[in-house]
């Protein structure tokens, strides 16, 4: 059972299905693997070990009896601090909700049970699921490198992930938060077409932003992740009704002809040497299992970014209502100023700002016309380092240069999966990006997963 905790979710199911192994004496080995390593890493708020333990002995009566809920049937994974569990409290990263437990469990979390999955714990975020962590919570460590960022705002579920102290994990983006941490810890993640996933049962930062996807080490267990959770949902009347393919099936079918769009002067205008030569490289890769790389070019996001802010303040200060200002001195002050914004922007610049938004998803979709994916950089530089962070914060240009490569798509809905590509001289990982039409997951799994037969990226492991 050597380096157990670094199998793939492939792997993990073929031996749980097997009965070469238990799913108890897997979930006991995770645990064991979180309480001698957390205290350092600080990914999870709460661990849920008897509850796991529970599942994994349910989950074992039923394989041994011949019953198979499918690929994650007896797998260890978790959970985003901001998915509603009914027997876990859900905090959202926030002092005011530590001791929230719902009363219902989200659909996402629904799905991931009525799968045999089994669920370890709520893990790390920064508060509300914006830029800082409360301090009540210890900000998760990049398993990497300490002195450098582990993103934002799922920077629980990136170092959990990594480290091996959970098989895969459910998290939310709404301007790079899967994405951020995917990059910064050596993962695979995808953030699917908005509405894909139901969001029902979970602390909202953004409505029209937030998007629920899945970290993990590959192409492959993310497509088996994203099976489950996607479709519809009665008690979400935004998740999408169109039928939800067999993505791991799409893995397997090659990129022969695929079009990949790629527009050389985006990629490499203000963006750091070693991440362009990563993006350049890979590239040659997906071109050598067949894709036709087209040259396109990608339409300014700039005026949509700023109004990021205005869209995301707005419907953030809307969402804590009820909270804010009554209990202001309980917020922390990144989350507080995004509810200060929002309180204040005029009604004129949020209507802008969705005009600028609906005219990139045109743009956009007319950029679509000749390709099927276009590839990019995650960020326009490696992981960078904590002390990096202060200057992002202090510059707003440098700030949307930060998030160029993610927001745009969390604007427009459009899916993207993010794959390791390297690494910088500072040994810190690099990333890529691969963004689909809309309802393309299958498409983009399938082209991960041709990329990762040809790199090895994505078996890299921290030293942990």
């Amino acid at each position: 059972m050597s380096e157990l905790h670094y199998w793939s979710i492939q792997k993990l199911s073929d031996q749980l299905r097997s009965g070469s192994i238990s799913p108890v004496e897997v979930v006991r080995s995770t645990l064991d693997r979180i309480a001698a390593l957390d205290g350092n890493y600080h990914s999870y708020i709460t661990v849920m070990a008897d509850q796991a333990l529970a599942r994994a002995r349910i989950a074992e009566q039923e394989l041994l009896s011949g019953m198979w809920r499918g690929p994650l049937h007896g797998v260890p994974l978790a959970l985003k601090d901001l998915l509603f569990t009914r027997d876990a409290p859900t905090s959202a990263g926030m002092s005011i909700h530590k001791d929230f437990i719902p009363d219902y469990d989200a659909t996402v979390v629904e799905r991931l049970y009525a799968a045999g999955a089994i669920i370890l714990g709520k893990l790390s975020l920064t508060e509300g699921a914006y830029t800082n962590n409360h301090p009540i919570f210890p900000t998760p460590i990049n398993p990497w490198n300490s002195e450098y960022w582990a993103g934002t705002s799922s920077n629980g579920s990136g170092v959990a992930t990594a480290t091996g102290m959970t098989f895969g994990s459910l998290s939310t983006d709404t301007g790079g938060s899967i994405r951020f941490p995917a990059a910064c810890n050596n993962l695979t993640a995808i953030k699917p077409t908005w509405g894909r996933v139901s969001r029902h049962g979970m602390f909202t930062l953004s409505h029209s932003l937030d998007h629920i996807g899945p970290f993990a080490r590959d192409a492959v267990d993310a497509a088996m992740m994203l099976r489950v959770i996607s479709g519809a949902d009665d008690n979400d009347a935004t998740a999408l009704r169109a039928p939800v393919p067999d993505y791991v099936s799409a893995t397997m079918r090659g990129i022969d002809g695929l079009r990949i769009g790629y527009d050389e002067n985006f990629i490499s205008t203000r963006t750091d040497p070693e991440v362009v030569a990563a993006v350049e490289a890979a590239r040659d890769i997906l071109a050598a299992r067949g894709a036709r790389i087209v040259p396109v070019t990608f339409p300014s996001p700039y005026d949509a970014l700023r109004g990021w802010f205005d869209i995301c303040g707005s419907e953030t200060a809307k969402v804590h209502e009820a909270t804010y200002p009554s209990r202001a001195s309980d917020y922390h002050a990144g989350m507080a100023g995004l509810i200060e914004h929002g309180r204040k922007v005029s009604g004129e610049a949020v209507a802008k700002a969705w005009v600028n938004r609906l005219e990139l998803t045109g743009r956009l979709e007319a950029t679509f016309e000749n390709v099927d994916l276009l590839l990019l950089p995650t960020m326009t530089t490696p992981t960078p380092t904590l002390a990096d962070l202060e200057a992002f914060g202090a510059d707003d240009d440098v700030l949307l240069q930060m998030i160029r490569y993610t927001a745009p798509f969390d604007l427009t809905g459009n899916p993207t999966i993010v794959l390791p590509a390297g690494f910088s001289r500072n040994n810190m990982p690099i990333s890529l990006q691969l963004v689909g039409k809309h309802l393309s997951e299958d498409v983009l799994c399938a082209a991960g997963h041709a990329f990762q037969q040809m790199t090895n990226w994505h078996l890299r492991r921290p030293i942990a």
